[in-house]
C-alpha cells in the first residue's frame, strides 16, 4: 500500500518562532507560526491541514459509496471545521464538523443520509481521528 510523507520544520520558541510544512508531492509548501495557528495570522496550521485531509477523504468516500449504490454524484463539496480550544494545560482539538453539499440525481433523502453517515464512519481519515467527536451536516441539493 501507499505510504505518504510530509515534513515540518520549526525554528525558535513557540511564540516567536516560525516553521514550514511541505508534502512529498510538492502540492503543499507553506509557512506556519504561532499567529497563524492560535490567532488570525497569515499562513497555514496543523488544524487547517487536518481539515483539508478530512474533507477530501470524506468527499471521496461519499462519492464512492453513492456510486456503488447506483447513484453516481454530480458533485460533492465538503468543508471541515476543526475546532481548536484552549484547555487546562494547553490546547485541544475538541471536535470536527463536516458540512457537505452534494448533487446526486435520483436519490432520496433517507438513502443520501445513510450514505453520508457511512462515509463519515468509514473514511480512513475519520477512522484515524476517532478520538475526536465528528459531526456531520449533509445536504442534498437539486
Amino acid at each position: 500500500m501507499a505510504v505518504r510523507k510530509a515534513e515540518a520544520k520549526w525554528k525558535g520558541s513557540l511564540a516567536e518562532g516560525q516553521g514550514t510544512v511541505k508534502s512529498e508531492s510538492g502540492a503543499l509548501d507553506g509557512a506556519y507560526s504561532f499567529s497563524s495557528r492560535f490567532e488570525e495570522g497569515t499562513g497555514t496550521n496543523p488544524e487547517e491541514l487536518i481539515g483539508a485531509a478530512h474533507a477530501g477523504c470524506f468527499s471521496m468516500a461519499l462519492a464512492h459509496g453513492l456510486a456503488e449504490a447506483g447513484h453516481a454524484p454530480e458533485s460533492v463539496q465538503t468543508t471541515a471545521h476543526v475546532h481548536l480550544d484552549k484547555v487546562e494545560g494547553g490546547f485541544s482539538i475538541s471536535r470536527i464538523r463536516l458540512v457537505c453539499q452534494a448533487r446526486v440525481p435520483g436519490i432520496d433523502e433517507a438513502d443520501f443520509q445513510e450514505q453520508a453517515e457511512g462515509a463519515k464512519e468509514g473514511c480512513p481519515v475519520s477512522q484515524a481521528l476517532k478520538a475526536v467527536p465528528i459531526e456531520l451536516e449533509a445536504t442534498l441539493v437539486s
